[in-house]
């Protein structure tokens, strides 16, 4: 290699090196401080597609999971009404039936009257209650509920209402609103109404609890789904520190011996000072 003073070759090569080291240096601290080998397009177009085109299925599949337990748990308030719905009849029950017998008193069937006409009005309170969110798939002239089941939106969970409202119309409970009794025929009438809206609202309850086990298999299958792809995407952009942390040592080291290299090269065209000496 011919010495010249207009160019130093060897100070050019000794400082391409080390700006490949300097940016291979950066990239490297880049994927400790992030955790990522893949944070923008730039580092590999199409990976950084991909991972992206997932988060926002995983963002998706978050929004599914909050309808579904918005979902569940409106069911299972409903449930929780429904039940106590269902020992309430069976307490009216009891006292219809003590009605019926013949031989009772004026009074004492006037009390025990008041009894089922206080037992009456809390089935009333409970399904107005049995709301969550603004949702009550017990009242009168209620909705099904509808709830997102996966990322597209185009598939849906449907949990199917169950009016208990008193003597509405298609309701489960045949019982009127202002049911009562003042004979033991009266009761006997009542009695059988009772006894048909126990069977009704035994059904609707265990409709109301297949509708949430569904909800909590989907939701169940959902959570394990953003898992996988969560987990996917880890797998497509996360960076192995371990394996980073051993290459930023190497590339300091790199780093340090190349300004040594460069300080060298730069000594070249004073050494040709001593050729005129």
């Amino acid at each position: 290699m011919s010495n010249s003073v207009n160019s130093n070759l060897g100070a050019i090569i000794a400082l391409q090196n080390l700006n490949a080291t300097n940016q291979a240096l950066s990239q490297t601290q880049s994927r400790i401080n992030t955790g990522l080998k893949i944070s923008s397009a730039k580092d590999n177009g199409a990976i950084w597609a991909i991972a992206q085109n997932q988060r926002s299925d995983v963002s998706a599949l978050d929004a599914v999971k909050d309808s579904l337990n918005r979902g569940q748990s409106t069911i299972e308030v409903s449930i929780s009404a429904g039940e106590t719905i269902s020992d309430l009849l069976n307490q009216m029950k009891q006292k219809a039936l003590a009605a019926t017998d013949a031989s009772l008193d004026t009074t004492s069937r006037s009390a025990l009257n008041d009894d089922f006409k206080a037992l009456r009005n809390q089935i009333a309170k409970t399904v107005a209650s049995a709301s969550f969110n603004g949702v009550n798939l017990l009242k009168t002239a209620a909705t099904n509920l509808i709830a997102l089941s996966e990322a597209t939106g185009t598939s849906k969970l449907t949990a199917v209402a169950q009016i208990m409202g008193l003597g509405a119309g298609g309701s489960v409970i045949t019982v009127a609103a202002t049911a009562s009794f003042n004979s033991s025929a009266t009761a006997s009438t009542i009695l059988a109404q009772i006894s048909t809206s126990i069977t009704q609202v035994n059904a609707a309850v265990a409709k109301l609890g297949v509708a949430a086990k569904s909800f909590q298999l989907q939701n169940d299958f959902v959570s394990k789904l953003s898992d996988v792809l969560t987990t996917g995407i880890g797998n497509l952009v996360d960076a192995d520190v371990a394996k980073e942390s051993a290459n930023l040592t190497a590339l300091q080291t790199k780093q340090q011996l190349g300004v040594q290299a460069l300080s060298i090269a730069n000594q070249a065209p004073q050494m040709m000072l001593s050729l005129f000496k």
